[in-house]
C-alpha cells in the first residue's frame, strides 16, 4: 500500500441532499436530508457498526462514501491523503478496485448471464490485478478463501443458495485486493445458521487481507459481535459513536438507549427494560426544528425543540449530540 495513515477512512461533515421535483416542469421544491454533517474515522484493520431505523440514511452513507452517490458537501478522505470526492472520472476508475461494497441481496447484485467465474474475474480482469497467465488460479484461490470450489467456477448464480451467492459476492470484492469494503446489510436476507458463518468469514477474511469495514445492520447482536466502533444514526445524523465496549456498556443517547433496550437476551427469568418510542419517525424532506428527536423523546424539554444540539465529546472517544450532556444548552434549567 502506497501510504499507511491509521485511518483508512476519515469523513468530515458530510452532507446528502436528494431533490424534490414537481409540478408541469419538473421542478425543485424541497430537499430530503438523507446524511446531515456526518463526521467519523475508521481504523486500519477494523469495522465500524453503522445502526439505526430503516431510512435513516446509513446505506446513503456508504454508497456516498464510494463515489456511487455523489455527495452534497463535506469530505471523504482515504488512506490520509487521497479525496475520492474530488477525484477526475479517471483518477477513480483507477482508484475503484481499493474500495469495494457487499450489496445486501446477494441474488439481484450478480449477473445472471455470467458464470460464477467470470463474475469474481470480470473486474481483476479489466483492472489488471494479476497477469493474465496466474488468472485461473487467481480466482480459485479466492474462491477457496471465500469457501466455494474450484468446480463451481462455471456454474451460475440461480444454481447457488442464497448464503453461496453471497460467497460470491464476498470473493468478487476482495479479488481486487480493496482497503475498504462497505457492508450493507450483508446478512439480513439469510437465515441465522447461514449469518453466523458469513460474519464468521468476513472476520476471517479481514484478519487475513488486513481488510477495512463499515458495517451498516439493524441486527444489534450482529453489530457487537463484529465491530470496534459503532455509529447510531437518526433522520441523517450521527447522533452517538463510540467503542463497541463503550457505547453497549453505557449508551448516552435517548434514542441509543431504546435501540439497545430492544436487543433480546436470551434467558427467559430476565425481564426486559424496553424503552417504547411514541410516534412515528419524522419526514427527512420536512425534519423538526431543534433535535430531530425530539419529537419521539421522553425527556425533551423546551430548548430540544428550539436549538439543534451539539455534538459534544464525553471523553474516550465517545461523541453524543444531546443538549442533555451539555452544560450551556439551559436544558438542566428548564422544566
Amino acid at each position: 500500500m502506497s501510504n499507511q495513515s491509521e485511518n483508512v477512512v476519515e469523513v468530515k461533515h458530510l452532507c446528502k441532499y436528494f431533490p424534490i421535483k414537481a409540478g408541469l416542469f419538473n421542478r425543485v421544491v424541497g430537499q430530503v436530508h438523507a446524511v446531515e454533517d456526518v463526521s467519523f474515522t475508521i481504523k486500519r484493520g477494523t469495522t465500524m457498526g453503522l445502526v439505526g431505523e430503516s431510512g435513516c440514511g446509513k446505506t446513503t452513507i456508504g454508497k456516498t462514501l464510494l463515489n456511487l452517490t455523489p455527495k452534497t458537501s463535506g469530505e471523504v478522505i482515504f488512506n490520509g491523503s487521497q479525496r475520492i470526492d474530488a477525484m477526475s472520472h479517471n483518477e477513480l476508475r483507477a482508484f475503484r478496485p481499493k474500495i469495494q461494497i457487499i450489496f445486501q441481496d446477494p441474488y439481484s447484485s450478480l449477473s445472471p448471464r455470467l458464470p460464477v467465474g467470470e463474475i469474481i474475474g470480470e473486474a481483476v480482469r479489466e483492472h489488471k490485478i494479476v497477469p493474465d497467465a496466474e488468472f485461473d488460479a487467481y480466482i480459485s484461490r479466492i474462491m477457496k478463501s471465500c469457501g466455494l470450489f474450484d468446480y463451481q467456477k462455471d456454474r451460475y448464480p440461480h444454481e447457488f443458495s442464497g448464503g453461496q451467492r453471497q460467497r460470491i459476492c464476498i470473493a468478487r470484492a476482495i479479488a481486487l485486493n480493496p482497503d475498504f469494503i462497505v457492508c450493507d446489510e450483508p446478512v439480513s436476507a439469510l437465515d441465522v445458521s447461514i449469518q453466523a458463518q458469513i460474519i464468521n468469514l468476513l472476520e476471517d477474511l479481514q484478519k487475513e487481507f488486513n481488510l477495512t469495514y463499515l458495517f451498516i445492520s439493524h441486527d444489534l447482536s450482529v453489530v457487537q459481535h463484529i465491530s470496534d466502533t459503532v455509529g447510531v444514526m437518526y433522520l441523517g445524523n450521527m447522533v452517538e459513536f463510540a467503542s463497541k465496549e463503550e457505547i453497549f456498556a453505557n449508551p448516552l443517547h435517548p434514542y441509543t438507549q431504546a435501540l439497545f433496550s430492544a436487543i433480546p437476551v436470551p434467558d427467559p427469568t430476565v425481564k426486559m427494560n424496553r424503552i417504547i418510542l411514541e410516534g412515528s419517525l419524522p419526514s427527512p424532506a420536512n425534519p423538526p426544528e431543534g433535535c430531530k428527536f425530539h419529537t419521539r423523546c421522553r425527556n425533551c424539554k423546551g430548548v430540544c425543540k428550539r436549538v439543534a444540539p451539539k455534538t459534544l465529546d464525553m471523553g474516550n472517544g465517545h461523541t453524543v449530540a444531546c443538549h442533555i450532556y451539555d452544560p450551556e444548552s439551559g436544558y438542566a434549567n428548564e422544566q
